[in-house]
């Protein structure tokens, strides 16, 4: 049995966003209602539902606001949307969304390639949507994902203290946190600790969430890194779903099963049911058949004697 439960943290769902823009097919939305269904029922409390895009760019995300209305059926769950754009942002507030999340590459070419602005210029567009919700749309959180934060396999290195200033412009243009995205798996647990340690000396409590990629077998080990300097939100996607078009072998994103597990092995207490969500993974296979789903744990099982605290109250 595990030790009491030490701390706590959030595990941010975001499958049905990150990891179904990144596969060819499309899940019909009643499968998505399903999968969400599941999500929320092993504890889950936020999940970043869909992004606001054109459809003809990305047909995974044509009935997003649909994915919206239902994912707001259940109470206490934080709903997410992804938005590059003003208009997409615009859309997702009407759609009723609890937070917005918005990618700012540090990388100038991969943010040419993802979105067409440079990352100054989605600084400004975080502006423009940020006094769109303070106008009509009060309470509504905003999140700036600072994509690239760890290295590019476009541009390559990425300067540390460029992150810092994108990350305090964030901030300054009206993000209420500012997370650091590993987009193409590039990180390492060292690097790791010493971004988040300078971001939370910067920003205090604006600091936002850790989405980190397995692509080089290090996912798992960055987030403990993270952890250990003060990071209590995770991104995670069942089965490892995920990754960026835009990045060309940025393939892997950490596999939330294997993330709660780590984390309840510890005594760290994160509110997820894992036999719950190790169950989910039918509805996301049956909606996405023939599509690989990753994951240690799911492919080993708990080890025998293994208990989670709290998991009969989740």
């Amino acid at each position: 049995m595990t030790s009491p439960s030490i701390s706590e943290v959030l595990i941010s769902e975001v499958g049905p966003r990150d990891g179904l823009q990144s596969v060819k097919a499309t899940m019909p939305t009643a499968d998505k209602r399903r999968w969400l269904d599941a999500l929320v029922a092993s504890g889950l409390r936020e999940i970043e539902v869909c992004s606001f895009v054109p459809p003809h760019l990305m047909p995974q995300m044509a009935d997003a606001s649909e994915v919206v209305h239902h994912a707001l059926s259940h109470a206490g769950v934080a709903v997410l949307a992804l938005v590059p754009n003003l208009k997409g942002a615009e859309a997702a507030l009407t759609a009723g969304v609890h937070k917005l999340t918005l990618p700012v590459s540090v990388s100038r070419a991969h943010s040419l390639a993802n979105v067409r602005q440079t990352p100054d210029d989605m600084v400004a567009v975080l502006r423009r949507v940020a006094a769109l919700r303070d106008e009509r749309f009060p309470g509504v959180g905003i999140e700036a994902g600072l994509s690239t934060a760890f290295g590019c396999t476009l541009q390559g290195v990425v300067p540390e203290d460029e992150v810092i200033r994108l990350a305090v412009a964030c901030a300054e243009a009206g993000a209420n946190e500012v997370g650091l995205s590993d987009t193409t798996g590039m990180a390492n647990p060292a690097q790791t600790r010493r971004l988040f340690q300078r971001l939370r000396a910067e920003l205090g409590d604006k600091a936002g969430s850790a989405h980190m990629h397995n692509t080089r077998g290090l996912g798992l080990a960055n987030c403990l890194a993270a952890y250990d300097v003060g990071v209590r939100v995770f991104d995670g996607s069942q089965g490892g779903l995920g990754g960026c078009p835009h990045a060309p072998g940025a393939s892997g994103n950490v596999v939330t099963e294997d993330l709660v597990f780590m984390f309840e092995s510890m005594g760290v207490h994160t509110g997820v049911n894992l036999e719950k969500l190790l169950a989910a993974r039918a509805p996301l296979q049956a909606g996405l058949p023939g599509e690989p789903l990753y994951g240690m744990v799911p492919e080993a099982g708990l080890p025998l004697g293994w208990t989670q605290p709290g998991a009969a109250h989740v």
